[in-house]
């Protein structure tokens, strides 16, 4: 066998070798089996974002909001949506209210939703049967329209008074 076809030889043997564990190391999440892509999470870019400093999986803020934050089932500027877990959101989501378009539209910001992005205005509407934003549907970039799929969710938590503040 002449040299150079020992060296495609070598060369196709190292690629077959090395391309599960380049694959494997693109498709990671953590380890966790989880459905988070790299360093960049809802929650925590939630918690920057907003008033709110709660910590923990974005489906347990909704609990953990009770007794610390004023939670509602409408929005306003500077809340934060809850959404519960689900088939789809394991862990759950939470999205920054970033201004309220009418009584079933929001516009929000949001970390991870499209994985590893941070998206700012994106449409969000309730969906529910009695008008309470338990269900709702987002904006799927990607595509350009109104998501299909229909999410539940807790309500919004809303931001803390500010010290000194009179309500």
């Amino acid at each position: 066998m002449p040299p150079r076809d020992r060296f495609r030889l070598t060369r196709s043997r190292l690629i077959v070798l090395v391309m599960p564990f380049l694959l494997a190391a693109c498709a990671g999440g953590g380890g966790t089996g989880r459905s988070w892509h790299g360093r960049l999470q809802c929650a925590p870019w939630a918690r920057e974002h907003s008033t709110i400093a709660l910590t923990g999986r974005a489906a347990s803020w909704w609990v953990a909001a009770r007794g610390e934050y004023p939670r509602a089932a409408t929005p306003q500027a500077g809340s934060v949506l809850v959404f519960r877990s689900s088939s789809r959101l394991p862990d759950g989501h939470v999205s920054v209210v970033r201004s309220v378009r009418g009584p079933r539209a929001i516009l929000v910001d949001q970390a991870n939703w499209n994985p590893g992005r941070v998206d700012h205005a994106v449409p969000v509407v309730d969906v529910s049967p009695a008008n309470d934003w338990t269900h709702v549907r987002v904006w799927w970039s990607p595509t350009g329209t109104m998501g299909r799929t229909v999410y539940p969710t807790y309500g919004f938590i809303l931001p803390a008074p500010r010290p000194g503040w009179i309500s």
